[in-house]
Formats: C-alpha cells, structure tokens, sequence
C-alpha cells in the first residue's frame, strides 16, 4: 500500500471501530452522512481536479498507488469521504459526551475569525487562486450559517473543528512533508499566501472548513428531516 493510502487507512480506522460506541452509535446516521459527504465532494472533487491540471497542487507518485480518477490519485479522492466520516464521527462524539459544554461565547469568536480573516486574506490575494477561493468560500458559508441563518447547530460544528485541529495537523502535517523526505502532496508557491504551520499552508485550514460545514448543514437538514417522518 502507498504512504498515502496508508495515511487514509489510519485517519478512518479508529472512528469506523468506535462507530458502534453505545452512547453515540454513529452507524444509525450513516446514510445521512453519505448523502451529505456524496453531495459536498462531487463540488471538492472538481475543484481539486482543476487545480492539478491548472499546476496549483499536485501529488508525488513516489507515495501513490498508481491509479488515478482523471488526475486525481484514487487516495486523493477516498480522502474526500474519510476525513469528512472522521470529522463528522468527532462532531457526534462530543455532542454525546459534552451536551452542556459552554459554546455561544466561543462560536462567536469562532465565526468573527474565519468571515473577517477569510475575507481579508481572500481579498488581498485574490490572484492566489488557492488563498483566495479557500478563504472567500470559508467567509462566506460562515457569514450566511452563523449571521444569516443563524443555525443552532453552527455551534457544536465549531467545537468539533477546534477538537479535531489536532488529527488535522498530524494528517496534512504527514500529506505536506512533515515526516518524508518530499511532501505527498506539493502547493504552488505563487497561489499561496507563504505561510506555514509547519509544512502546511495555511489556507488549507480553510479548505478543510469549506469542505466540512456545508457537509454539517446537509447532514442536520437530512437529521431533522428523518427525525420529523419518525415521529409523524
């Protein structure tokens, strides 16, 4: 198996095994879960594939498998459906577990960061095609869920992407270089910004916030829904 593909298997192993948790039983939701993933990646998988032809980003074969969907290396595209899986069983697991955890003050300041910082890094590099599409994307979904729509939920979604920074960190830590000697996946220097955390850019911690609330806001929509023909 390739390092990739490897990096993949460990980031769903320990989710998919607690899956099955009594008080969270996150099984019961996967077909919400994969109508919202399936929906969400079709968007991502375009765009990921754009930017690899365009030479924005790409992938070292020497950490591939060898297959690929268009341009896309079969890991790439089974990451679109694993870390939204890992995300989102983290996303259940502390509304199990912390139900009276304190999160309005928090998800304020949350969603002040991320509409502020994404329109003003998105607006004053908007010819990095990468800072300015993750950022602009991120600040807008956060202004219309958390200053528009006002969504309940928007809170629990902040505490789950602030608990899971850290699996985030250690997976794209691995995917950018952080323990090869070469990353597995490479940026353009000129559709970034230029800073790091580590070896990773920091618009991909936009990118993973615009890959995952709107997967939260379809997951809630498909939640409810099923809620409401259980009780009719």
């Amino acid at each position: 198996m390739s390092l990739y593909g490897w990096v993949i298997l460990a980031t769903i192993a320990g989710p998919l095994a607690l899956s099955f948790d009594k008080k969270v039983a996150f099984y019961r939701h996967w077909k919400n879960l994969f109508i919202a993933t399936l929906i969400v990646a079709v968007f991502f998988l375009c765009w990921d594939e754009y930017f690899t032809v365009k030479g924005i980003w790409g992938f070292n074969p020497d950490y591939l498998l060898g297959l690929y969907i268009g341009h896309l290396p079969v890991e790439e595209v089974s990451f679109f459906l694993v870390v939204p899986y890992a995300c989102m069983f983290i996303y259940e697991v502390l509304k199990a577990y912390f139900p009276n955890f304190k999160k309005k003050s928090f998800s304020a300041i949350f969603a002040f960061y991320f509409a502020f910082s994404g329109l003003l890094f998105g607006g004053l590099n908007h010819n990095n095609w990468y800072t300015a599409s993750a950022c602009i994307i991120t600040a807008l979904l956060t202004i219309y869920f958390y200053y528009v729509d006002r969504k309940i939920w928007f809170e629990d979604f902040a505490f789950c992407y602030l608990i899971g920074m850290l699996p985030f960190l250690i997976v794209n830590g691995i995917l950018t270089g952080a323990v090869t000697n070469e990353p597995i996946v490479w940026y353009s220097e000129s559709h970034i910004m230029g800073p790091r955390i580590i070896t990773i850019p920091v618009e991909d911690l936009y990118y993973n916030y615009a890959l995952l609330l709107p997967i939260v806001a379809i997951y809630e929509v498909l939640r409810t829904r099923r809620a409401l023909k259980l009780n009719q």
